[in-house]
């Protein structure tokens, strides 16, 4: 943040990367979403979103990821007069770039809920004129009273451009969000879904369908979505049979690239070296890669355990 600010000569209110770190106190989603759209002021050039995308990628790299499917927000950026061309471009050279790193990696396009269905349509139909630079739609933003059925209309349009679909559902927002995300979005993955078990009739569908969660532990805590890890039910839901995989969410701001987070659900949760090569199985099958690049991905798990 400091150095693209400094590169574009954009005024911040912190001067130091301490300042921004105590500045990351969340209390819910949007005390978090409010300083992640301050920080968003100071992506300006395709070259910014490039040396972002690369700067995670290489940290990833560095946590052994074989495959990431990243969410990007262009409504966080051209509704503040980024064209949305400027958005991908930078993201999707990196992601193109990735292979060097040893990282299969592709893009999400995410709809900010808290805009109205409108602006999703418009946003899909500028990623529709780089279809072949993204793999799929996602729901995220302030959950609270945006129900995955607003936006139907848009999902539906994606479906029949071929795109995957998944959606951030259950986080804050109540089960019934996760049956609409299913019903009518048809995601084929659910994102968060921590409310599930609310529903035991919804978490028995998920679980007999093999409709992956994709969990976001230290997210979770630092939203206060729980107040101690050791209160997750990641393990409690994997245990019944549901699809659990576990994540990184924003993790700059939440504190957690990856192994930070298997790392510590795994110590607060008390998984065994088996549950969590389990997890990470799951996490290659629930991908949307290609079967032979997930057979290869597999084959190495079972070393890394040993």
């Amino acid at each position: 943040m400091l150095t693209l600010a400094k590169r574009n000569d954009v005024a911040l209110r912190f001067s130091t990367v301490e300042e921004i770190n105590a500045a990351y106190a969340f209390t819910d989603l949007q005390s978090f979403l409010d300083i992640y759209y301050e920080g968003a002021a100071v992506l300006r050039t395709e070259r910014d979103f490039y040396d972002l995308a690369w700067a995670y990628l290489q940290r990833a790299a560095a946590d052994g990821v074989r495959r990431t499917e990243i969410f990007f927000d262009p409504q966080t950026h051209t509704d503040r007069g980024i064209p949305f061309d400027v958005v991908i471009s930078g993201l999707h050279r990196a992601v193109e770039e990735a292979s060097d790193l040893g990282v299969s990696a592709a893009l999400i396009l995410s709809f900010l809920r808290h805009l109205s269905p409108e602006a999703a349509m418009r946003t899909l139909e500028d990623g529709l004129r780089h279809r072949m630079k993204i793999i799929g739609v996602g729901l995220d933003s302030s959950e609270t009273g945006r129900p995955p059925s607003l936006f139907t209309g848009v999902f539906a349009r994606a479906r029949d451009e071929g795109l995957h679909v998944v959606a951030h559902a259950g986080e804050e927002g109540p089960p019934e969000y996760i049956r609409e995300a299913l019903d009518l979005l048809h995601a084929e993955r659910i994102d968060h879904g921590v409310r599930i078990d609310e529903d035991p009739a919804l978490l028995d569908r998920v679980v007999k369908e093999r409709i992956p969660l994709t969990m976001c532990p230290l997210s979770n805590l630092k939203l206060q979505v729980v107040q101690k890890l050791a209160q997750h039910n990641l393990k409690r839901l994997f245990d019944a049979g549901a699809v659990v995989t576990i994540n990184s969410d924003d993790p700059a701001y939440f504190g957690g690239y990856i192994v930070d987070n298997y790392v510590a659900a795994a110590t607060a949760l008390g998984l065994t070296e088996e549950n969590v090569a389990s997890i990470a199985r799951s996490s290659i099958e629930a991908s949307f890669a290609g079967e032979k690049e997930k057979a290869a991905w597999l084959e190495e798990i079972p070393q890394a355990t040993r």
